[in-house]
């Protein structure tokens, strides 16, 4: 685990604190699916005791952004291919209804404000700072947020927040193989969904919407294709 993943927490209401840190990283995705997460590494991570710790990673657990295993220690989910259909279906749904919703109360400075996030998303991606994961994550999410709160919908929002802190992993996962395969830029859905709610246009900020968030299941969904065929190919020989 990398320990730049978590920052340090001050005292003050720490139980909250250290699950408000955790949680945050676990949507930002800095931790790999299966990772064991170390109640004593993390406690030192986070300079605090382990009781706060343990506590956080309950919590986590039943939200379904960690899973507790049988000898009692907790990991990040594996990445499985029923998992990843069920959280791409449910993100499409759910985050299209709010994209909807949030289409009418959108104005000229609330475009100005989602180009000025995409356009520092995009230099964040061409930058070669160590930390360009996390904050092109971190802008990912101010986009996508901005757009969300503006629906008003106050039970819609935390659904949301649940389906990004489980989909974690793949956002990890569907990062590192973008690298790799050096594929359409990350922000290319960005600008269509902007220019589809500038023309006040619904059915064309879903799909915008919609093939932002299928890209990074796509990108998973394809890798374990090819494992699939790699491994039958070896039991044949």
């Amino acid at each position: 685990m990398s320990r730049r993943a978590l920052s340090p927490v001050v005292r003050e209401t720490l139980h909250d604190r250290v699950y408000a840190e955790l949680r945050r990283s676990l949507i930002h995705g800095m931790f790999d699916a299966g990772e064991i997460m170390r109640i004593v590494d993390l406690s030192e991570t986070l300079a605090t005791s382990t009781m706060p710790v343990r506590e956080a990673l309950g919590r986590l657990v039943s939200e379904q952004a960690l899973e507790a295993l049988p000898n009692r220690s907790v990991r990040v989910p594996l990445i499985t291919r029923e998992r990843l259909e069920d959280l791409a279906r449910a993100r499409c749904l759910i985050e299209g209804q709010i994209t909807a919703l949030a289409l009418p109360n959108l104005a000229a400075a609330d475009f100005i404000e989602l180009r000025q996030l995409t356009s520092a998303c995009e230099a964040a991606f061409a930058s070669n700072d160590s930390d360009k994961a996390h904050k092109t994550s971190e802008l990912n999410h101010a986009f996508h947020f901005y757009i969300y709160r503006a629906a008003g919908s106050a039970v819609l929002i935390p659904i949301v927040e649940s389906l990004w802190l489980q989909s974690g992993p793949y956002v990890r996962k569907a990062a590192q193989i973008h690298d790799e395969n050096r594929d359409i830029p990350a922000t290319h859905h960005h600008w269509a969904l902007i220019e589809a709610l500038e023309r006040r246009d619904v059915a064309g900020s879903v799909k915008a919407l919609t093939d932002d968030i299928t890209r990074s299941f796509n990108l998973i969904r394809g890798r374990l294709d090819a494992e699939e065929i790699e491994a039958r190919e070896l039991r044949h020989g």
